[in-house]
């Protein structure tokens, strides 16, 4: 699995992982520099492989690599921050 094949469409609002003939994806609203991550998913025939959170972890890390911030709207995207402190730099301003 190749997290390089993370995409971020912004057409469509979101950042794509194409794997196995499928999309698992985070949806995202952007306000400048600030994305709002509002959706995390994963098809069924993908789940319980950790694939979601691998997905966050290298949007997170594209994100840094922009100079972005997040709002983890999210439930799974906002636990899976709070397991990993190492990201709380990425954390817009409330």
């Amino acid at each position: 699995m190749n997290a390089t094949l993370i995409v971020d469409v912004p057409e469509h609002n979101r950042f794509e992982w194409h794997l196995e003939g499928q999309v698992a994806i985070v949806t995202y609203r952007r306000a400048g520099s600030v994305l709002w991550l509002n959706h995390a998913g994963v098809p069924p025939a993908l789940g319980g492989r950790g694939i979601g959170s691998r997905l966050v972890e290298q949007v997170l890390q594209m994100i840094r690599a922009r100079n972005e911030q997040v709002v983890p709207v999210c439930s799974f995207i906002a636990q899976y921050m709070e397991r990993h402190p190492e990201h709380d730099d990425l954390l817009a301003p409330r």
